[in-house]
This record gives C-alpha cells, sequence and structure tokens, in this order.
C-alpha cells in the first residue's frame, strides 16, 4: 500500500513538471521556436483544428519561423489566425510561405514576462505540495485503519518528503533556466 502511495504521488509530481514546462515553452523568449504555435487553432472546412495538421512549421532563422500550408487556400486563413493569437506575432506572407519573425523584446515586456515565469512556477510548487499532502493524508487513513503502522507512516511521509523536496528544486532550476534566458538580450 505504501509502495502504491508514493508510485502514485512520484507519477503526479511527475505531471505536474510536464504541465509547467509545457506552459514555460508557450513563454516566448526573443529566439523562434517551432513550439510557440502548437496550440494555435486554425479554421480547416469548418472545423478548428491545430496549425500542425495544415501546415509545415519549420524554422527559417534563430528570429522567424516558416510555415508551409498544404494546401493553397489555407494561407489566409492559417495567416489570420497567427495574427489573432495572444502571442502579438505579424506574419507575412510570400508566396506560399507564411514568415513569422519574433519581435526583439522590450525591457519591460521581459520583466513582465519573468513574473509570469515565477507565477507559473509557484502554481507548479502549490501543485506537487498538494500532492504531499493527499499522500499523507492516505497514509495517515492507512493508520487508522490499522494497514500501516506508525513507524512505516513515519518513514513513508519522509520519503514523500523527499520526493517534494526534489521535485520543488527540479521546478526552481527550470524557473532559473527560463528567466536566464527571457534576460538574455
Amino acid at each position: 500500500m505504501i509502495a502504491d502511495i508514493k508510485k502514485n504521488t512520484e507519477s503526479k509530481m511527475q505531471k505536474s513538471l510536464e504541465a509547467l514546462k509545457n506552459d514555460l515553452a508557450k513563454i516566448r523568449t526573443g529566439r523562434a521556436h517551432t513550439g510557440l504555435l502548437d496550440h494555435i487553432q486554425v479554421e480547416y472546412y469548418g472545423s478548428m483544428v491545430p496549425l500542425a495538421n495544415v501546415a509545415n512549421v519549420t524554422l527559417v532563422d534563430a528570429r522567424t519561423i516558416g510555415v508551409q500550408p498544404w494546401e493553397k487556400p489555407m494561407v489566409g486563413k492559417v495567416e489570420k489566425a497567427i495574427r489573432d493569437s495572444d502571442l502579438g506575432l505579424n506574419p507575412a506572407t510570400q508566396g506560399e510561405l507564411i514568415r513569422v519573425p519574433m519581435p526583439a523584446l522590450t525591457e519591460e515586456r521581459r520583466k513582465e514576462l519573468t513574473k509570469v515565469v515565477k507565477h507559473e512556477g509557484e502554481n507548479a510548487k502549490v501543485a506537487v505540495r498538494n500532492l504531499r499532502r493527499d499522500a499523507n493524508a492516505h497514509l495517515k487513513d492507512g493508520v487508522k485503519s490499522k494497514d500501516i503502522s506508525e513507524d512505516d507512516e513515519r518513514r513513508a511521509q519522509d520519503d514523500i518528503q523527499k520526493l517534494t523536496d526534489r521535485y520543488v528544486a527540479e521546478i526552481d532550476k527550470m524557473l532559473a533556466q527560463k528567466e536566464s534566458e527571457l534576460m538574455a538580450v
């Protein structure tokens, strides 16, 4: 039972870490990367589909993303979807290729994005701590139902605390890395 609780808690903490990684990937730095456009939806014959399903997304250079729709009539729709997204990008069409230049970040915008990064990191830490609390509650329930001895509960709580500390440290490392990317000019 203790092993199941630890394993379940660790897998949930890993999912929290993955969610943070995905959230941080959406926050743009001055450099271009194709993952920036992953969440953009495009209208395709009446239904909304991810951009990657209607176009090839590549890096043209360090500050430009190239989007090549597979069908010529989709060029305008893809360009509009990128322009209307919350990323503040201004695509330019050259024939069938849509070039999406990454504008340079201002110092003020970098500081705003750093605050957003810290907020996302704090949310991830709260999620990890909530998982620790849930695991400890399950252990206490096991002691009450006499499935677990108090000594085993104490050892398991220590293990879960070590797990929590490890994931919080990992989150801090990810945040520091993202902040240094943001502040690099």
